[in-house]
């Protein structure tokens, strides 16, 4: 009898092990291959509710003319309000009837400026709080861990991709893409591939508009957009975090995408103005040397430099100053690893899942690509006119920083536990207990 108990609780644990949460599950109607090892930190885990938003009754081939013309064909707001799917438009009057959704008169935009509230709003205090004006909330995302460098760029896929992705795969970097939905439209291969060498998406909206211009319903559509193809492009993945466009932020805006789609707001603290070499406004010389010199500076607060993946310029400037992260001695991430879960990079060079293509060891010694997927395409020729960027007359400010907590320097929010960690937990333990099962067994 004491043995018929012992397997009784083994069999138990076992069950209870293989609950363990696991978020990289995929869809039913995903057909795509899916990389075995994705840095999960930067979607909702598979039973969060939010999914039901993005559920799909058929799914065309990611790519496909189908495909494309599920979303909306348009690279400047407005985006059509009929395309916008009437759960979001639900989720969002549930918010507003609840009280979630702060008025604020929204701010006019104005040409080389930062968006102009009305006369006597204060767009730095706490009613608006807009971090166009430096203000910060709690739930923001600002700063990376002290001693620690989160590694992402900014409105891919673009022309830059090409020049960026095989330098990522090449030095096993996991980076943060803060992707914008119409590039993903009109560049899916490239974005395949960078999916494929195990980055993480965020939100950089559909067509990368002054989000705080924009009525309640199109910030809704411009965020549910790029989460419906980012999901519809993952197998089902839905992203925890986005970054406005130009950093143009307030509490209303902030409100809608929490309250509607679960998102959480990550910004910069150092800007390298990379974007600005596309109208000659500064130089590739100039940028690496600001780059560098952040690397060479202090580590309090941790480094989230602003960088982008728009042209071969902005790529090569990550490029060039890459090896000053490790000779510094920064510890490195993904910027959703840095702020979502345990650091799992650690020093430049540590080990890494393996991406696609990653070479190892071959049966007979030699070199050989150890394919993760079954395929491995070739990154996909740009075509200017087909991608959303920022506008040459627009502008950035990197704000002086206004802090709204009684934090002077908030620290990241851990906004999830390390499935990751839970599924080796698991891989490790079963193994062990069915071990002990058997011999038990055989004892009766």
């Amino acid at each position: 009898m004491g043995n018929r108990v012992k397997v009784l609780v083994l069999l138990s644990l076992i069950v209870n092990v293989l609950a363990l949460p696991y978020d990289a599950i995929g869809h039913a109607h995903d057909t795509r291959p899916v990389p075995r090892s994705l840095p999960r930190s930067w979607s909702h885990s598979a039973s969060h509710p939010v999914h039901s938003l993005f559920k799909r009754s058929a799914a065309p081939t990611p790519g496909s003319p189908e495909w494309r013309s599920q979303y909306p064909n348009v690279n400047q707001p407005p985006i059509p309000e009929d395309t916008i799917p009437q759960a979001w438009l639900s989720a969002l009057q549930a918010a507003e009837q609840k009280g979630l959704i702060p008025s604020i008169t929204i701010p006019v935009a104005i040409p080389n400026q930062n968006p102009q509230y009305a006369t006597g709003d204060d767009p730095a205090g706490p009613t608006i709080c807009s971090s166009s004006w430096g203000c910060r909330q709690p739930d923001d995302e600002w700063d990376a861990p002290d001693g620690h460098l989160a590694i992402g760029f900014d409105d891919g896929p673009s022309e830059g991709s090409p020049l960026l992705y095989p330098f990522l795969q090449q030095h096993n970097i996991q980076a943060t893409h803060f992707m914008i939905g119409y590039n993903i439209l009109n560049g899916y291969d490239m974005f395949h591939e960078a999916y494929a060498i195990l980055q993480s998406f965020l939100v950089h909206t559909w067509t990368h508009p002054y989000m705080t211009t924009l009525s309640n319903v199109q910030i809704v559509a411009q965020l549910g957009w790029t989460l419906q193809i980012i999901s519809d492009s993952t197998g089902g993945r839905v992203p925890r975090y986005w970054r406005p466009p130009y950093g143009d932020s307030d509490n209303r805006v902030r409100a809608i995408a929490k309250q509607v789609f679960k998102l959480t707001q990550i910004n910069w603290n150092h800007d390298s103005e990379d974007w600005t070499m596309a109208t000659n406004a500064t130089s590739l010389q100039q940028v690496e040397a600001a780059i560098s010199g952040w690397y060479a500076g202090p580590k309090t607060p941790g480094l989230v430099i602003l960088e982008h993946e728009l042209t071969p310029s902005t790529a090569q400037a990550f490029i060039d100053t890459f090896p000053g992260i490790a000779s510094n001695n920064w510890k490195t991430g993904s910027t959703v690893q840095l702020f979502g879960m345990p650091y799992q990079n650690g020093q430049i060079g540590a080990s890494q899942p393996p991406a696609v293509g990653a070479k190892t060891p071959g049966p007979s010694g030699d070199n050989e690509l150890a394919t993760v997927t079954s395929t491995q395409s070739a990154i996909s020729t740009v075509h200017n006119s087909s991608f959303v960027s920022a506008s040459s007359t627009s502008t950035r400010t990197t704000p002086s920083i206004v802090v709204t907590s009684s934090s002077s320097t908030p620290s990241p929010t851990q906004t999830g536990t390390s499935s990751s960690a839970s599924s080796r937990v698991a891989s490790t333990l079963v193994p062990f207990l069915l071990a002990g099962v058997a011999i038990l067994v055989a004892g009766l």
